[in-house]
């Protein structure tokens, strides 16, 4: 197998999400650890707290996006979210995790506490 350029290396797909650079799969299914546990990636991706009111009649709700967690550590993060904030909430299938309301700056302190470096989108 030929070398690959790194301009034809594919690190984001809209089918898969973003993609592992050493084991070439979904980071959802990576199999090639870190010595830090987290998958291997070429760019940084910046979490980013935002709030979004479009299709729901007005109603607000405050979308974490970004992480790269395995679907187990998300899952557990969205249910520990949702216990701090006191709202419900759901986890999309693209990884994407959405809260009831208007909790943006919980979530950025909670993110922090854990480790995570998130910033505050939108106004």
């Amino acid at each position: 197998m030929g070398s690959v350029k790194d301009s034809e290396r594919i690190v984001y797909t809209t089918g898969l999400g973003a993609i592992c650079t050493g084991c070439r799969r979904p980071v959802a299914q990576c199999v090639c650890r870190s010595a830090q546990g987290q998958p291997e990636r070429s760019g940084h991706k910046i979490v980013r707290v935002g709030r979004e009111t479009q299709g729901r009649g007005g109603k607000g709700v405050t979308v974490i996006t970004g992480l790269l967690l395995p679907g187990a550590e998300l899952e557990q993060l969205t249910k520990a979210l949702k216990q701090r904030c006191g709202a419900g909430g759901r986890l999309r299938e693209d990884g994407v995790i959405e809260l009831q309301g208007e909790q943006r700056d919980t979530v950025v302190a909670e993110l922090a506490r854990r480790g995570i470096t998130a910033k505050r989108a939108g106004g």
